[in-house]
């Protein structure tokens, strides 16, 4: 999975976890400390966050940095990142099926 789709990924679990904590972008960012448009871009997949930015952007949405990132995963060997679709990443047994595996 290249850059974007990784970016993409993360924006959609953001916003989902934004909308479920009744926070608007602007109320979010006045919370971490960021700028409206950080917020924005990064839901929308335009900015790839850090990681201390993920940290803060896990408290600001009360989730678990790991619920943010669910579904990213990187392929030992194939110097690839790969992700789930948007339905809460997959399962390890669901890529392997679909690589063929059992």
């Amino acid at each position: 999975m290249d850059s974007s789709r990784l970016t993409e990924h993360f924006g959609r679990r953001l916003w989902r976890h934004r909308r479920l904590a009744y926070l608007s972008q602007e109320q979010l960012a006045y919370l971490l400390g960021l700028h409206r448009t950080e917020i924005s871009q990064l839901e929308r997949g335009l900015r790839v966050p850090r990681l201390d930015t993920i940290l803060k952007l896990a408290a600001g949405v009360e989730t678990s940095p790991c619920e943010l990132i669910a579904g990213l995963r990187w392929r030992p060997g194939s110097h690839a990142l790969v992700g789930g679709g948007y339905d809460e990443g997959g399962s390890d047994a669901a890529a392997a099926r679909k690589r063929g595996g059992s």
